[in-house]
C-alpha cells in the first residue's frame, strides 16, 4: 500500500539477453572498482611503434625500373656547375649588402640580421644563381649540339602552327587595342585637367600681380598728392617689373603699337611744309666760280672728244 491508502503498481519489463549481458558486466565492473582492482591504464590498448624503414636497395630498383634510357638528344639533361660571377653583378650584390646594413642599422626595430644570410637579400642571390646555372648549361650544351650537326638557330622562313586560332588572337588584338586607346584617353584627360589647373594657377597670379601693381600705382599717386615725393616715373611705367616689361615689349614687337597701318607714311599738308631736318648742301670744292674754275666745252667740242662726226 502506498501513502494515503492507495496501492503500489509494479511492473514487470522483460530483458534481452544482450541486456541482461550488458548488465552483469557492469555489476562486474562497479564491483572491481569497489575492491581496487581497477588502475588508470589497465583498459587501454597499447599501440605497437611504427618502424619506418629506409629501403635504399629497393628505392634504387624502383627507379631503375620507370627510368626511360633515351639519348642524350632526347632529354638534354645537364648536370654542371654555376658559371663564374660577373663583376657587375657582384658589385651590384655588394652595394644590396651595404644598403641593407645601413638600413638595419638606422632602424632599431627591425631584427639586427647578418646581411649575408639576409631574406631580403637571399631573392636576389637566389635569382644570380639561376642565371649562373643556365650560364654555364648553356656553355655546356650548344658545343655538344654542334658537335652533332644540329642547329640552334630558328630559320628565317620558320614556319609554326599556333597553338591558338586567329580568332582568338583577333580578339586579343581587340581587346589590347581598347586598352590602349582607354589608356591614351585618360592620359589625355589628366594632361588637360593639369593644364587647366595650371591655366587656373596662372590667372590667379596673373590677376594677383595686377593688383598689387595697381595697389603700389595708387600708393606712388597718394604720396605725390600729399608732396611726400615728387617722382613722376611710374606714369610711363618705369617701376613695372621687368616680367610685364618684357611681355610688353615681345607683344610690340610682334603686333605693333596698334593704331592705323596703312597709309601711315604718306606725305600731308604739315609733312611737306616741314622743312626743318632740310640740310643746304655744301659746295663742291674746285668747282665753283672764281679764279681757277674749270669750264664746261662747247658742244662741238664735246662731240670731237667723243670721237662723234657732228651732225648731217
Amino acid at each position: 500500500m502506498g501513502s494515503g491508502g492507495v496501492p503500489k503498481v509494479y511492473k514487470l519489463v522483460k530483458m534481452s539477453s544482450s541486456e541482461s549481458e550488458l548488465s552483469d558486466s557492469d555489476v562486474e565492473l562497479q564491483e572491481a572498482f569497489a575492491e581496487g582492482r581497477l588502475k588508470p591504464g589497465l583498459n587501454l590498448a597499447e599501440k605497437a611503434p611504427k618502424q619506418f624503414l629506409n629501403n635504399v636497395g629497393g628505392l634504387k630498383q624502383k627507379l631503375a625500373d620507370f627510368k626511360l634510357n633515351l639519348p642524350w638528344i632526347e632529354t638534354l639533361d645537364c648536370v654542371s656547375k654555376q658559371a663564374p660571377l660577373a663583376p657587375e653583378l657582384a658589385a651590384q650584390m655588394l652595394v644590396n649588402e651595404e644598403r641593407r646594413e645601413n638600413q638595419l642599422k638606422n632602424n632599431k626595430k627591425l631584427p639586427q640580421i647578418d646581411p649575408s644570410v639576409d631574406p631580403v637579400l637571399n631573392d636576389f642571390k637566389r635569382e644570380t644563381g639561376f642565371h649562373r646555372q643556365a650560364q654555364a648549361t648553356v656553355m655546356e650544351a650548344l658545343p655538344r649540339l654542334k658537335a652533332m650537326g644540329l642547329k640552334t638557330i630558328r630559320p628565317d622562313d620558320y614556319f609554326a602552327e599556333m597553338a591558338k586560332t586567329d580568332e582568338h588572337m583577333q580578339k586579343i588584338r581587340t581587346h589590347l587595342m581598347q586598352k590602349q586607346v582607354q589608356k591614351q584617353r585618360s592620359e589625355r584627360v589628366k594632361q588637360l585637367r593639369t593644364q587647366r589647373k595650371e591655366g587656373k594657377m596662372l590667372q590667379i597670379q596673373t590677376k594677383l600681380d595686377r593688383q598689387k601693381e595697381k595697389k603700389m600705382m595708387l600708393d606712388q599717386v597718394r604720396k605725390v598728392r600729399k608732396g611726400q615725393s615728387k617722382d613722376l616715373g611710374f606714369l610711363d611705367g618705369k617701376n613695372k617689373s621687368k616680367r610685364v616689361l618684357e611681355k610688353r615689349r615681345v607683344r610690340d614687337k610682334k603686333f605693333g603699337f596698334g593704331g592705323k597701318k596703312k597709309g601711315s607714311k604718306m606725305n600731308t599738308k604739315d609733312s611737306a611744309a616741314d622743312i626743318s631736318d632740310y640740310r643746304r648742301p655744301k659746295k663742291p670744292v674746285g668747282k665753283g666760280k672764281g679764279k681757277g674754275a674749270s669750264k664746261r666745252p662747247g658742244k662741238n667740242r664735246r662731240i670731237k672728244n667723243k670721237g662723234g662726226k657732228g651732225k648731217r
